[in-house]
């Protein structure tokens, strides 16, 4: 089904960009509603109910993570929290001036051959952190002066970030949660963030299966991706700012320019200016470098996935612009 059109369109065909449509001057975290109507603990049982079963992330892998038992993230009861800290490189509507803050989680429910985290995601756990540690984190980050709580990689342990949320929110957490993913989500997973979570920050990497088997090691990414994006964007809608320009609500989408990918990436950009809205704010990524598995030699002898074992040449990148543009986007990071 075509996605309603978000812009309004004027003679000529032109639609009018008025950035005041994307203005807020009132804002509230989403999950004070939640706090307020007395919510919160319901949602933490059920989000508790879904470790017993784990079906968290589209692995599917049913072990009792309340029992100690792993699955394909290696996490189990509790989240491992990597780090926590004031992060001064994200995109400039989250960062501002004073740093998003960011808590990085370990493990990971893909297994990117070109991971620039692969000491967090694919190495050694980080220790396990209860609740009450991550919602700690996330204080201590507002007291900091963070602009928003940045979860990232947070796809394989959503119960234990509701459980974190609610906890901070009790606490006197007054900042816009951030959901920092790989877009390998589970729509159920989804549904109990559903008005916990005010900006997803999902990353697109990949439309076709072939390349998604091969270097993300899970077939069925793209097809997910599509599903999690329109329900971020049916919760949050597209990206608003409030008069400072920072970042308060809806969707901001991430693609890493890949060599050779255009073709995959000016249908992603379609997809989401055609299916999505045209209004979705995207960050064209030009940072890809070899990393990880890729450039090692493989058992015969020859470099592991030789196609992708260069940086993307400049002429690639400003040509996924000029495809990001020709599909009708035209809110960019800068």
């Amino acid at each position: 089904m075509r996605r309603r059109e978000d812009a309004t369109d004027l003679g000529g065909g032109e639609k009018e960009r008025d950035g005041a449509r994307f203005l807020v001057t009132d804002f509230e975290p989403a999950y004070l509603r939640l706090l307020r109507e007395g919510a919160l603990a319901a949602r933490v049982e059920a989000a508790q109910r879904e470790l017993r079963h784990c079906r968290a992330c589209p692995r599917d892998c049913g072990v009792d993570r309340t029992a100690g038992e792993l699955g394909a993230c290696r996490t189990g009861r509790h989240a491992g929290m990597s780090s926590a800290f004031p992060h001064h490189g994200e995109e400039k509507c989250l960062r501002g001036p004073r740093g998003s803050g960011t808590i990085f989680f370990s493990g990971c429910n893909l297994k990117c051959v070109f991971c620039q985290n692969a000491d967090i995601s694919q190495g050694r756990a980080a220790r396990a952190c209860s609740a009450g540690e991550i919602a700690g984190a996330m204080l201590e980050l507002q007291a900091l002066g963070c602009h928003n709580v940045n979860f990232v990689t947070p796809e394989h342990v959503v119960p234990q970030t509701i459980e974190a949320i609610a906890l901070a929110a009790e606490g006197g957490l007054r900042l816009p949660i951030v959901y920092n993913t790989s877009a390998y989500d589970a729509l159920p997973s989804l549904a109990l963030l559903d008005g916990l979570i005010d900006i997803y920050m999902p990353d697109f990497k990949f439309w076709e299966a072939e390349s998604a088997a091969r270097y993300l090691k899970a077939e069925d990414y793209p097809e997910r991706a599509r599903q999690a994006l329109s329900e971020m964007h049916r919760q949050v809608g597209p990206l608003v700012l409030d008069a400072s320009g920072l970042a308060r609500r809806g969707v901001l989408v991430r693609h890493l320019v890949m060599p050779g990918g255009l073709a995959e990436a000016a249908a992603i950009f379609r997809w989401l200016a055609e299916e999505i809205s045209s209004d979705s704010w995207v960050n064209v990524m030009g940072q890809y470098q070899p990393q990880h598995r890729v450039g090692r030699a493989s058992p015969g002898g020859r470099r592991a996935y030789p196609e992708i074992d260069r940086r993307p040449a400049r002429e690639e990148v400003a040509a996924a612009y000029a495809a990001a543009r020709a599909a009708g986007l035209w809110r960019f990071d800068e």
